[in-house]
């Protein structure tokens, strides 16, 4: 198996995605990330649109190594250039973040193919033309709605059914996923679910990785 089969399989694998968040006072990305994989997560995104570059930089690269000593995928939020350099598995864009397109023939120019790109969607109409795009998977949401996507209202279990009988490439529910609803996320066609709250916000952040997992193990199998 090639290596960038080796990547696009893994993400099909995938059911627990974490987002991260601004840690607590006294407390790190290294440490949030470290908990999150102990706890079962398959991919991590670092997200933080307040660090200065190249504290972004920085604290990619020292995620990206955590990330791969637990066998846990790595993508970096928006920052293409910051994802590139720092050898993450790939980047996830929202809808104002530029064309697919564009950001392949980028990391094809750097020499890099073993790379995937996400996109957020927020209708069947954007899954389906980030499908067209490229896309090596889409994030659809915000299922129910949430702080960290103030503005956007929740798009509904609906669009989780259309997208899984529609859209071929892997995709990720988002947005107000915890404990309490994940399995009616999974029951309206969802294989995979991305978290920012139940995780990386939790008081124990280990400990709601593994409440996810065990969940999302017993509805949909391996991960």
């Amino acid at each position: 198996m090639g290596k960038e089969t080796s990547v696009i399989e893994r993400f099909k694998a995938a059911r627990l995605y974490v987002i991260t968040c601004p840690p607590a006072p006294g407390e790190t990305y290294e440490q949030m990330v470290r908990e999150a994989c102990a706890g079962g997560a398959d991919v991590v995104q670092f997200r933080d649109k307040m660090l200065l570059h190249k504290d972004r930089y920085e604290t990619a690269s020292r995620l990206r190594g955590l990330c791969a000593d637990h066998g846990v995928l790595f993508i970096v939020n928006d920052y293409l250039e910051v994802a590139l350099a720092a050898g993450a598995d790939g980047v996830h864009l929202g809808q104002d973040d530029g064309s697919l397109l564009v950001a392949r023939e980028i990391a094809r120019q750097m020499g890099v193919r073993n790379f995937l790109i996400g996109r957020s969607t927020h209708t069947l109409e954007q899954a389906l033309a980030a499908e067209r795009e490229g896309a090596g998977y889409i994030g659809i949401g915000p299922v129910f709605a949430t702080p960290t996507k103030p503005g956007y209202p929740a798009v509904g279990l609906g669009l989780v059914r259309q997208v899984a009988s529609r859209v071929r490439i892997p995709h990720v529910a988002i947005g107000g996923i915890d404990a309490t609803n994940v399995e009616s996320v999974l029951a309206a066609g969802a294989e995979r679910i991305a978290v920012v709250r139940a995780v990386a916000g939790a008081l124990d952040i280990a400990q709601g990785a593994r409440e996810l997992k065990f969940l999302l193990r017993e509805k949909v199998g391996a991960g």
